[in-house]
């Protein structure tokens, strides 16, 4: 009998992802690697079986989903009504209250649909998050202001956004 062998897919973040087929095993100098075929189609059709589980999430589910949304933790804790805090214990201990799971299913399912309501909704919740250390440095010319949006990053250093 063929034993097939599968790839244990972790780098998605969830750790009961496996392949059976769809990607590459490359030895490197480094060791065995691997490369995915058609990973962003793959991520997304995970994202779709995660959505629909039976019961609850689970925190690294939670997580996924949220990042598959392109949200922060501050940005899921304000669409969410409750601290970034409350995010990421959920995240780390897997511990998600219902309401909070199914609201997440919910901006899921909407923003999966194409619906654009939730869609600019997210944007504009990303902008702000984005924006929130910022400084505008306004100039004047001879074809009048021109503004110039600096944004602060905790983490990146200063950018210059133009407006």
């Amino acid at each position: 009998m063929l034993e097939m062998t599968m790839y244990h897919y972790t780098e998605c973040g969830l750790d009961n992802v496996w392949l059976a087929n769809g990607y590459n095993e490359i030895d490197t100098a480094y060791g065995k690697a691997y490369s995915v075929t058609a990973a962003d189609e793959l991520l997304r059709e995970i994202a779709v079986q995660v959505a629909h589980k039976p019961g609850r999430l689970t925190g690294k589910e939670f997580r996924f989903l949220r990042v598959h949304l392109r949200l922060s933790q501050a940005a899921m804790a304000k669409v969410q009504g409750v601290s970034e805090q409350n995010v990421s214990l959920w995240e780390r201990h897997g511990k998600v209250p219902r309401a909070n799971d199914t609201l997440l299913r919910f901006y899921f399912f909407a923003h999966a649909a194409g619906d654009e309501t939730v869609r600019s909704a997210f944007d504009r919740i990303m902008t702000v998050e984005r924006l929130v250390r910022q400084k505008i440095v306004a100039t004047s010319g001879r074809k009048g202001w021109k503004f110039k949006v600096e944004e602060t990053k905790e983490d990146s250093g200063e950018q210059a956004v133009e407006v």
